[in-house]
């Protein structure tokens, strides 16, 4: 080290927090290596409910799994997967087989279409699930598509969800190890999404309300910053509102993001929880800097018109590191679908920064 300033030499890192962070990383690449569960087929069970889940993907439908160090799939894909509720389901829990798939206790495929192209699996949707606006649900970092399809069947039925809904299933590596493969993934896969959401959108009333998750919000947002920066209002202008949960993304990029696109849809809410374990996580990996979905106070968007933000911190269970308890957390599950009915009768409007307890 002759010659080197101080200033410039490496210390070691000794405290709590890193320490913990380091343990963390350690324990997500003990995970990676650890095998993944997916989606089985499995017959019917008569007690069991069934949510038609239509997807649209880049990935191969040959190779369903983890796609971590793969080449990226090319060309979207349109397909249904019917997904079996058990009736011993618990809300905000996704069932999956502890051995031989059974529909009586499990989460289990009964049945699945691929369509020739998008106006295919419109046409398929729109005649099952009458109804102008498809929610579509955009996964996050490290899923699979078998861990996105059964997330959005889980909160179709704990929601009551009835009108038409589709995910989209980016090319995630599905692994831990990961993240900066995801990240990549997300601007790799925004001209698609523009895609889907125009083809959902494409005739007479058709709206969409954008649900997304993790990373997933940060495609959702360059894909509306894309639109805007090449003047197609007309696609904004169908979104009907988006929700941002547990969002993975820098607060000065979605400052940046949000003036880009300029009038946002409403409502525009984004949901944080200053418990959420996996973000502290990312902010580790991305400079230590808090990501928007833990923030803890409106000043912090101040300036940006329209966002609502809903603090979940509070109704956390630890389930999935905190990272989406909006829709695993059951009492987070009940106060959310009382707020629902209340602002869906219009009895009132959300606050700049809510923050939610188990008595409200």
């Amino acid at each position: 080290m002759t010659g080197v300033p101080n200033s410039l030499m490496v210390r070691p890192v000794v405290g709590t927090a890193a320490r913990r962070l380091v343990i963390g990383l350690l324990a997500a690449a003990l995970v990676a290596c650890s095998p993944r569960q997916a989606a089985q087929f499995a017959a019917p069970d008569p007690s069991a409910s069934i949510e038609r889940i239509y997807v649209a993907t880049e990935l191969d439908l040959d190779d369903l799994g983890r796609q971590f160090g793969q080449e990226r799939p090319r060309g979207l894909k349109y397909l249904h997967v019917d997904v079996s509720i058990p009736p011993t389901h618990s809300p905000g829990k996704v069932e999956w087989p502890e051995g031989p798939p059974d529909a009586a206790t499990d989460f289990v495929m009964t049945g699945s279409q691929v369509y020739r192209g998008a106006d295919d699996m419109v046409g398929a949707m729109r005649h099952r699930t009458p109804g102008t606006e498809t929610l579509v649900f955009v996964h996050g970092y490290n899923n699979t598509f078998s861990d996105a399809v059964y997330r959005f069947a889980q909160m179709r039925a704990d929601f009551g969800t009835t009108g038409p809904g589709v995910v989209y299933a980016w090319p995630s590596a599905g692994d831990p190890r990961g993240y900066a493969y995801d990240r990549d993934s997300v601007l790799y896969s925004r001209d698609d999404f523009a895609q889907v959401l125009g083809a959902l959108t494409r005739t007479g009333d058709d709206r969409v309300f954008l649900l997304a998750h993790s990373m997933g919000a940060q495609l959702v947002m360059e894909t509306l910053r894309q639109a805007a920066l090449r003047g197609d209002r007309a696609l904004l202008n169908r979104i009907n509102g988006v929700v941002l949960m547990s969002p993975d993304i820098d607060p000065d990029v979605f400052r940046m993001q949000a003036e880009a696109i300029g009038r946002l849809p409403k409502p525009f809410l984004i949901f944080v929880s200053q418990q959420d374990r996996a973000l502290s996580l990312a902010g580790f990996l991305t400079g230590r800097k808090p990501r928007l979905g833990t923030i803890d106070s409106a000043e912090q968007l101040e300036g940006i018109e329209e966002v609502r933000v809903v603090d979940f911190t509070a109704l956390g269970d630890g389930e999935g590191l905190n990272h989406a308890t909006a829709v695993t957390s059951p009492a987070a599950i009940e106060v959310l679908k009382g707020m629902i009915s209340q602002f869906e009768s219009g009895a009132e409007e959300f606050e700049d920064y809510m923050v939610l307890d188990a008595d409200m």
